[in-house]
């Protein structure tokens, strides 16, 4: 062999393995999102945050010299069957080095797959069944985290706003009554278990109790006819389904009662919006984990804007929740180095402390949760005016008043 064709084979050579090994230096962010079906809406914000952040990231050089791509899977109704597809579809790709979501299941069974193949997940689900998982056995799960602080100020925190909301004679309270609506699946049951407690605890009645099936609901009148016969100072619905909840609005504004009206997470996605137009006006809701888009908090407000900047929509809570869950991933992987070594990233995650759009996340060692409180990740009350939300509680990020519900003659 002449020397010319010794070099050019050892060039070729070099070149296979300079193309290989930048393949290898492409790290795949596997996504969890409800791609089709009733959450859809919900899954292209999953998608839209995470891209965001590995565009960026690609952008400014990669880190720890990787390079990043998206690989998606459809859970679909988030049924057992199609979550679990869509996780074993993620483990069995090469190259995934971590896996983000907003919510995968309801009940988040899915921690024990994630577990038992030790890949780094960060999910932004429903934190006590997450919480009840990891807490057994914490060392185990040191690969799971959860971007979403504990649900336990959804049980609890509507009360002592309603209750101030009268002492400030902003709302009458004649009888302490409220109609409780719910759906029948963990993340709304649990929610709307918990309230009744803490209503019956502080002296009010559940005059209406109902739950309804899961999925898809056509016609709200029987549940609303129940209301309008009881005619409670407060309504409740917990279904999370945008659609279920613009169409109960919708139905409610028909003959309202005389009530104040709280829909559960709903109203924060920009499907409600668009689908119930005026008839959102006066609608409270709250958040945990959420971004506080508010002059309060610089970050939140930042984000916020560049997201709509970016794809000219707002972000509800899983848009710029994703972008900042891959951002968490990438300190961990600048830290650890080598997004093969799953252990490392996984403890490294759970080392976060830093400012992110919903606070300031640390989480919690004994539950793999983020931490909850003003100070952390706050529970956030909003109210929709002329299609815009706005923060009301609590005082430390509130940058507006509770107004009236114009529906409201008390």
């Amino acid at each position: 062999m002449t020397k010319h064709k010794t070099l050019g084979a050892a060039l070729s050579l070099a070149a296979a393995l300079m193309g290989s090994s930048a393949l290898a230096d492409v790290v795949k962010i596997g996504v969890l999102a409800p791609l089709t079906g009733a959450t859809a809406s919900d899954g292209e914000e999953f998608v839209r945050g995470a891209k965001w952040a590995v565009e960026e990231a690609n952008a400014n050089g990669g880190i720890a010299g990787h390079t990043f791509e998206l690989e998606v899977a459809d859970v679909k109704d988030h049924s057992a069957a199609n979550v679990s597809s869509a996780v074993e579809r993620l483990l069995g790709t090469d190259g995934v080095g971590v896996i983000l979501t907003g919510y995968a299941s309801l009940s988040m069974f899915e921690v024990d797959l994630m577990a038992e193949e030790n890949m780094p997940y960060i999910a932004a689900g429903p934190s006590p069944a997450f919480a009840a998982i990891v807490s057994q056995d914490p060392e185990y799960y040191n690969c799971c985290w959860s971007y979403t602080a504990s649900f336990k100020g959804y049980e609890t925190d509507l009360l002592p706003l309603v209750d101030g909301l009268a002492a400030a004679d902003k709302i009458t309270v004649d009888s302490k009554t409220v109609a409780i609506i719910s759906s029948d699946n963990p993340y709304s049951k649990t929610i709307s278990e918990g309230m009744k407690k803490s209503f019956a605890e502080g002296g009010w009645d559940v005059v209406v109790d109902e739950l309804v099936p899961f999925g898809e609901v056509s016609d709200w009148t029987v549940i609303l006819t129940k209301v309008k016969e009881t005619n409670p100072d407060l309504v409740v619905n917990t279904d999370y389904i945008p659609g279920n909840s613009a169409l109960f609005m919708k139905q409610f504004l028909e003959e309202p009662t005389d009530s104040l009206v709280f829909l559960q997470y709903a109203p924060s996605v920009p499907e409600f919006l668009e689908l119930t137009g005026e008839a959102s006006t006066g609608v409270l809701y709250n958040l945990i984990s959420a971004p506080l888009n508010t002059s309060k908090w610089p970050r939140g407000q930042k984000l916020m804007a560049e997201y709509k900047a970016r794809y000219g929509i707002d972000s509800g809570a899983y848009g710029v929740g994703l972008y900042e869950e891959a951002n968490v991933y990438f300190d961990a992987l600048r830290e650890v180095g080598d997004p093969t070594d799953h252990a490392a990233i996984g403890a490294a995650i759970g080392r976060t402390s830093k400012e992110v759009a919903s606070g300031f996340l640390e989480f919690d060692p004994a539950t793999h949760v983020a931490t909850q409180g003003d100070d952390r990740s706050p529970t956030t009350f909003w109210q929709i005016w002329d299609g815009q939300r706005y923060m009301i509680a609590p005082e430390t990020f509130a940058d507006a008043d509770f107004q009236t519900p114009p529906w409201l003659k008390k």
